[in-house]
């Protein structure tokens, strides 16, 4: 999320995503409004963030008296609610936010979300799903999806590329994917160049399409 740290974010919604949302934003060094209509997880809250209060963010003089004005960025992180999160996206855009994050439960959730004022919609649940199938594969330590087939994914060196330099193996060539760094125990992260040899118990930084890093994992 690119936002200026001179002024506030507005979170609304905290549940797990959007208390995971407010509390890395302010350990962020940014100033961060948390709402929620529900008292129990505003008590929560309260021993984790500056700033949190209970209101209903679907309406739109709430907003206003939360001075939305000050605010260079909204999540709108309501979860079941389908209907709550429409509304609050609906009341931002009204009174002028550009910047609003919006979580979506399914395609049409988020069809509805853009269409009423949302800039960036995320399916987190989603993500995470596809983000633990694949690193239900062994090999794969770590996996970051672009939401495009691309990816950039950490993951344990090869068999048929142990041992020799990457010039030699064409991983590029040959599995369509780019070994951007090593991590070898001990040492420092290291940038890939043609002439660094693989070891056994490296570990890569590779980028490619996401089939193709899944099928080069597993040679």
């Amino acid at each position: 999320m690119s936002v200026d740290q001179r002024k506030p974010v507005l979170v609304i919604g905290l549940g797990r995503f959007g208390a995971a949302v407010a509390q890395t934003l302010e350990r962020m060094g940014h100033e961060v409004l948390g709402v929620d209509t529900e008292a129990r997880l505003v008590q929560e809250q309260a021993s984790h963030l500056t700033k949190v209060i209970e209101a209903d963010c679907t309406d739109a003089a709430t907003l206003e008296r939360l001075g939305v004005g000050d605010f260079q960025a909204a999540v709108v992180a309501i979860g079941t609610n389908i209907e709550a999160s429409v509304l609050a996206v609906l009341a931002l855009s009204d009174l002028g936010m550009k910047n609003i994050w919006a979580k979506a439960t399914n395609d049409n959730h988020a069809r509805i979300l853009e269409r009423t004022g949302a800039q960036h919609v995320v399916f987190p649940e989603q993500r995470m799903g596809e983000r633990v199938a694949h690193l239900l594969n062994e090999r794969l330590l770590d996996f970051i999806s672009f939401g495009d087939e691309f990816a950039i994914a950490r993951l344990k060196a090869p068999d048929p590329i142990v041992g020799v330099p990457l010039v030699t193996s064409e991983c590029r060539k040959k599995f369509d994917v780019t070994v951007v760094g090593v991590k070898r125990e001990g040492e420092n992260f290291i940038h890939a160049v043609p002439d660094t040899i693989i070891f056994e118990d490296d570990e890569l930084v590779v980028s490619g399409n996401i089939e193709d890093i899944e099928k080069f994992s597993s040679i």
